[in-house]
């Protein structure tokens, strides 16, 4: 019998890292290293999630998928491999990251990588912190490719200010970077292929710079998207909690809810989902068991299980995710 699955991290050093996660989320971090990325879960190479909690602690997520692909994906499609469709992270960025783009799927097969489209859910922000997203209206490939030549193609990205509870969706194609002082909700598809632009004339971990990648960036941008909007909306009532769509995309859907506590939700019947606590606590039932889960953890719900309730015990928000 399946159940609700909670997996430990696997952290991930970077040179723009920090240690946020830390203090948002009591996450027990390596010590003395920039963390930068926290993979919650993750069926990739390598990097498969192990599970924390019930009868199957220690498995990995590789082995629940080969064993249980269908209780687990219910209708949602595999990535690549037959592995884990989607991909999460919390994401800290004390500093900015490189100025990058994500292949299409049109293009990735060509230049041996994989599409990614992906989603940010801004966490915590501090005052006059920003993301880059999509071109500044007008930019054109030859201003871009000049622009690369003399360092100063970040002024061809698009800057838009954010704070806690925004969001930004980011599909295949889409320039981007996340700027400094961010801790972000990343929702992606299952793919790791990033082509950096521009990295701020920084060294990486080991004192060198980091490789750039300007033929499949050129090739990969889209050229026509400028000046993308965050995702429109404020949290509306709906029954027992405040719920906001987020992303309906073919590859994943995601909701944002804020619940007041005492009250609870109702996760769908027979489908594959994630729960991503933003804050506060909540307490899983419809199962054989209860799940307790805080601020900064995920789970994964199986598509095998019918009735899966949420209770808040204190005011709580939470992503709660949908792949395709």
């Amino acid at each position: 019998m399946l159940y609700p699955f909670v997996f430990h991290p696997v952290f991930k050093e970077r040179v723009w890292g920090g240690r946020e996660m830390e203090k948002l989320f009591g996450k027990k971090l390596p010590p003395g290293r920039p963390i930068g990325e926290s993979w919650e879960i993750s069926d990739r190479p390598g990097d498969e999630s192990i599970v924390q909690n019930g009868e199957f602690g220690g498995k990995t997520l590789r082995w629940l998928m080969e064993r249980f692909p269908r209780e687990i994906l219910g209708g949602a499609k595999t990535a690549a491999e037959n592995r884990f469709p989607l991909l999460c992270k919390i994401l800290d960025a004390r500093e900015k990251l490189s100025l990058q783009v994500h292949p299409p799927a049109e293009k990735a097969a060509q230049m041996g990588g994989e599409p990614k489209t992906e989603m940010w859910f801004i966490a915590e922000a501090a005052p006059g912190a920003e993301l880059y997203a999509g071109l500044r209206r007008g930019v054109t490939p030859a201003e871009f490719k000049r622009r690369i030549s003399d360092g100063t193609v970040a002024e061809c990205f698009h800057r838009i200010p954010v704070r806690g509870g925004d969001a930004m969706f980011l599909p295949s194609g889409r320039v981007h970077a996340i700027g400094g002082g961010l801790v972000i909700f990343e929702i992606q598809q299952n793919s790791d292929t990033t082509y950096r632009v521009f990295d701020w004339n920084r060294v990486g971990l080991d004192g060198r710079p980091r490789q750039l990648h300007f033929e499949q960036s050129l090739a990969s941008i889209d050229f026509n998207d400028f000046e993308p909007s965050l995702v429109p909306g404020k949290p509306t009532a709906g029954g027992r909690a405040k719920s906001r769509p987020l992303v309906q995309n073919q590859l994943f859907r995601v909701e944002h809810f804020e619940v007041k506590a005492g009250e609870g939700s109702q996760l769908k019947p027979r489908k594959l989902q994630i729960i991503a606590m933003v804050g506060g606590q909540i307490k899983i039932h419809g199962f054989s068991g209860t799940l307790d889960l805080r601020a900064g953890q995920f789970c994964l719900v199986p598509a095998a299980l019918e009735q899966v309730e949420i209770a808040a015990p204190s005011d709580a928000t939470w992503l709660r995710v949908e792949a395709g």
